[in-house]
């Protein structure tokens, strides 16, 4: 039972790198938009929720009423008045602004909240959890996290396929020009995604920190995991977004088992190993090929 509970470890740890990665997946599925930023924007999500439970004293979860709203409201106006200008043949521009962007928000978060790392208490969902069949105890935390992410990604995927808005994403996606002709201005369909992409990594930040201490230079190995996820299950596709995730939260949490006393370092060494692995086999990502978000 060892192992099955390594893999329904791995499944719920999957359910947090796929809603990291959901608005990179996002993006670069829309815009093919490279955000460098992203794993730092996670973080300051998560300094956020501290300043927001610290002044109100409440708990972290009320917080998302503040801080998902406030990141969707940058996205959308860095996206509108900085993004926008930088788009377009060459995606070196955007890839320099974002880099830049990540390290301003590095050095904000130490001015404003030193090197110490911080972490946010959810309360008693912490260490509860449920007893299932053979011995498998599943926190109620994980389980909750993983409910969040299929939520998002299956609310995202319904507004793409059954509303005007997610269906002006997917005809800007499929050819900007022609969607102009047709009256959509695609400058404020980027606007409209990066401000959902900003709204699910927020969420994907809050959520770390409630599982794990953080620091103001976490944010480019969260945008390594985010990264991970998004090519093994397929650029571009929510639902490989999904399953990328779960099979780099499993491996990890294999590779842990398989190597308890250096877990620490052979559990990211796996999920890298099955990255290596797909870039060399399934370069288009598992549910890639050719699809889009």
């Amino acid at each position: 039972m060892i192992w099955a509970n390594a893999v329904v470890q791995g499944l719920l740890l999957g359910g947090l790198l796929a809603l990291f990665a959901t608005g990179l997946s996002l993006a670069f599925g829309v815009m093919r938009f490279v955000n460098l930023a992203h794993g730092d924007l996670a973080v300051l999500a998560a300094f956020l929720a501290v300043s927001v439970t610290g002044g109100l004293g409440v708990n972290p979860f009320w917080s998302l009423l503040v801080v998902v709203p406030a990141m969707a409201a940058v996205g959308y106006l860095l996206q509108r008045y900085a993004f926008n200008r930088t788009m377009g043949p060459d995606p070196l521009p955007s890839i320099l602004v974002t880099f830049g962007l990540s390290v301003v928000i590095q050095n904000a978060l130490l001015e404003g909240y030193s090197a110490d790392s911080q972490g946010l208490d959810a309360g008693p969902i912490e260490t509860a959890s449920v007893e299932l069949p053979g011995g498998i105890a599943v926190g109620w935390f994980p389980l909750l996290m993983a409910a969040v992410a299929a939520v998002v990604l299956v609310g995202l995927q319904l507004f793409l396929s059954r509303t005007r808005m997610g269906r002006a994403f997917r005809a800007t996606s499929d050819d900007p020009s022609t969607a102009r002709l047709m009256g959509i201005d695609d400058r404020r369909v980027y606007a409209a995604v990066m401000a959902v992409a900003f709204a699910t990594v927020a969420m994907a930040g809050l959520f770390l920190g409630m599982r794990q201490t953080f620091g103001p230079s976490d944010g480019p190995a969260q945008l390594i995991f985010a990264f991970e996820a998004v090519v093994i299950g397929g650029i571009g596709s929510l639902w490989g977004t999904l399953l990328g995730g779960v099979v780099l939260g499993v491996s990890q949490t294999v590779g842990n088992q398989i190597d308890v006393e250096f877990n620490f370092l052979s559990g990211p060494l796996f999920g890298h190993l099955i990255f290596l692995a797909a870039l060399a086999f399934r370069p288009t990502g598992l549910l890639g090929a050719g699809r889009r978000a």
